[in-house]
C-alpha cells in the first residue's frame, strides 16, 4: 500500500514538473504588453507581464519584454538614480532567460536583444568600452542563434540595422570592427531589414512596428534617402497619435530633415494622456523646432528641458540654442547665463555638443543675419533664409568666417530648393575657402556636392566629392561627416 502511494506520488510530481517546464511562449497577453511598452504606455505593458508572470510564472518572455520598459526611460531620460537601480536587470534577466530551452530560437534571440539594448544604455552612461564589447556579444549570439535556426527572421531584425552601421565605420576606427569581429554592408543590412518589414510570418508580423522603427533611421542617416523615408511614413500610415514612440521617431526624423512644421505638428497633435511615459526628448525636439521657426515658446520648452533632464547627451546644444535665442532678443544677460552654464553641464560625445562647447569657450557671438537664416534653413523655411540671405553681400560680412558661411548657407538653401547650379557653384567656392579651416561649412558642403551628384548619376564625382570631405581634418563634427560621406562612398560601390 505504501509502496502504491509512493509510485502515485512520485508519478504526480514527474508531471507537476513536467507542465512547468520553462518555455518562451509569446501568448496574448506578451503581445499586449509589448505594444503597448512600444508606443510607450509602460506601465500599461508592465502590468500585463506582472499578471503573466503570476498566472504563468515558467513563461521566460515576461522578463524578455519588460527590459523594452528599461531600455526606453534609461536611454531617453539617463537619469542616473534610475540607471543605479536598474542595471542589476540585466544579469537577472539574462540569467533568466537563459533557464528556457536551448533549442527554441528565443533562448538566444531575448539574450542578443538584452545585451544589445543594454549596449545603447551604457552608451548615454558614459560606459563606451562595456558598450562596444556588449555589442560584440549580441552579434555574435544573433549570428550563432541565425546558424541554428535560418528560419527565425526576427534574427534579421536586429542583425540588419547592426550590418548597415558596421558597414559605415570610417576607415580609422577599422581597427576596431576587425578585432571584435564585426562585419557588415548597407546593401546586406538593409536586406535583412527589408526582408522582415515584407514578410507575412506570424513571428514577424508582432514585430513589425519595431522594424519600421529601424528602418526608417536607417532611410535617413545612412542611406539618405529623405523621400523613401517620408513615402515610407506615409505609405504605412504610421499611428502618431496613439503611439508616442512614432510621434518621437516622427519629430527626430523632421528635425534632422528640415521639417520643422511637420514635427512640432506631430508632438503637438498626440494623444496626451498621464497613460504615456514623460520622456523629456519631446521639450528639446519641440524647443529646437519652434525656435527654428521663430516660435515665442521656444524657449520655454528648452528651459524645461535643461531644468528637467538629468542625463548629459543634447545639453550643451540645448543651452546654446537657449543661448542664442536671448542673443537674438538682446537679452545679453540671460544669453551670457546660458552660455556660461554650456561649459558647466553635459558631455561631448555628440558632434552638436562639442561644437557648442568650441563656440562657448571662444567667447563669439555668431552674427545675427548669418544664425537666423541658419535657423530658418535647418527648418525648413528656406524661401525666408534665402530673402534674408539676399539682402546682404559677401562684403557685408567682414570675417573670413563670415564669408565662408554665408557662401555655405545660400547653397544648402539652393540645394534644398532644388536649385542645383546654383548650388554647386557656391559649394565649390565655401570648399576653396574654407578646407584648411576649422569650421565645418567646407566639409558639409563637399558632402553635400556629392550627394547632387549621386543623386544626379554621376558616380565619378560624387566619389571625388566625398572623398574630399573625408580629407578634411580638425574641423567640427568631423564624426558625423565622415560617417555619412564614407555611407555614400558604399553606396556608390553597392556595398
Amino acid at each position: 500500500m505504501r509502496f502504491s502511494l509512493l509510485i502515485v506520488l512520485i508519478c504526480s510530481l514527474a508531471i507537476s514538473v513536467s507542465a512547468r517546464q520553462p518555455r518562451y511562449d509569446f501568448n496574448d497577453r506578451c503581445q499586449q504588453a509589448y505594444h503597448a511598452i512600444m508606443q510607450l504606455r509602460l506601465q500599461t505593458g508592465i502590468q500585463f507581464l506582472e499578471a503573466e508572470k503570476r498566472e504563468n510564472p515558467d513563461n521566460l518572455l515576461p522578463y524578455f519584454i519588460e527590459n523594452y520598459a528599461d531600455f526606453f526611460t534609461l536611454f531617453f531620460n539617463e537619469d542616473p538614480a534610475a540607471y543605479n537601480r536598474q542595471r542589476k536587470m540585466r544579469a537577472v534577466r539574462l540569467d533568466k532567460l537563459a533557464e528556457g530551452p536551448s533549442d527554441s530560437p528565443y533562448y538566444l534571440y531575448t539574450q542578443a536583444v538584452v545585451k544589445f539594448q543594454w549596449a545603447l544604455i551604457k552608451v548615454k552612461f558614459g560606459e563606451k568600452w562595456d558598450a562596444v564589447w556588449e555589442v560584440r556579444k549580441s552579434y555574435i549570439t544573433l549570428k550563432e542563434n541565425e546558424r541554428k535556426h535560418p528560419g527565425f527572421l526576427l534574427n534579421k531584425m536586429i542583425l540588419g540595422p547592426m550590418q548597415t552601421v558596421f558597414g559605415t565605420i570610417p576607415e580609422g576606427y577599422k581597427w576596431i570592427t576587425n578585432i571584435l569581429g564585426l562585419r557588415g554592408s548597407i546593401k546586406q543590412g538593409m536586406a535583412n531589414l527589408q526582408t522582415v518589414i515584407d514578410s507575412q510570418d506570424p513571428v514577424s508580423a508582432i514585430f513589425r512596428e519595431e522594424s519600421y522603427y529601424y528602418y526608417c533611421y536607417l532611410k535617413l542617416f545612412i542611406e539618405n534617402k529623405p523621400e523613401q523615408l517620408w513615402d515610407f511614413v506615409h505609405k504605412k500610415q504610421l499611428d502618431t497619435k496613439n503611439n508616442y514612440l512614432f510621434a518621437l521617431m516622427v519629430a527626430n526624423l523632421s528635425l534632422n530633415n528640415q521639417k520643422a512644421d511637420q514635427g512640432i505638428r506631430v508632438l503637438e497633435e498626440r494623444r496626451q494622456s498621464p497613460e504615456y511615459t514623460s520622456l523629456w526628448y519631446s521639450e528639446y525636439a519641440l524647443g529646437l523646432m519652434k525656435f527654428e521657426r521663430g516660435d515665442a515658446d521656444a524657449t520655454a520648452h528648452l528651459e524645461r528641458f535643461v531644468n528637467g533632464f538629468k542625463g548629459k547627451f543634447y545639453m550643451k546644444e540645448a543651452l546654446q540654442r537657449l543661448s542664442w535665442a536671448y542673443y537674438l532678443k538682446g537679452d545679453m544677460s540671460k544669453a551670457n547665463y546660458f552660455r556660461s552654464l554650456v561649459t558647466q553641464r553635459g558631455n561631448l560625445e555628440t558632434d552638436a555638443d562639442k561644437q557648442a562647447q568650441k563656440e562657448a569657450k571662444s567667447g563669439k557671438w555668431p552674427h545675427a543675419v548669418l544664425l537666423k537664416a541658419r535657423l530658418l534653413s535647418d527648418g525648413g523655411f528656406y524661401t525666408q533664409a534665402r530673402d534674408l540671405l539676399l539682402a546682404k553681400k559677401s562684403t557685408d560680412f567682414p570675417l573670413v568666417e563670415q564669408k565662408l558661411e554665408y557662401a555655405y548657407r545660400l547653397a544648402r538653401i539652393y540645394d534644398e530648393m532644388g536649385q542645383d547650379t546654383a548650388a554647386l557653384r557656391l559649394y565649390d567656392a565655401t570648399i576653396k575657402i574654407g578646407s584648411n579651416r576649422p569650421e565645418y561649412f567646407a566639409a558639409r558642403a563637399a558632402l553635400q556636392a556629392g550627394y547632387i551628384y549621386e543623386k544626379t548619376g554621376d558616380k565619378e564625382k560624387a566619389r571625388q566629392y566625398f572623398q574630399t570631405c573625408l580629407d578634411m581634418e580638425g574641423h567640427d563634427y568631423k564624426n558625423s561627416l565622415d560617417q555619412r560621406a564614407k555611407s555614400g562612398m558604399l553606396r556608390l560601390d553597392g556595398k
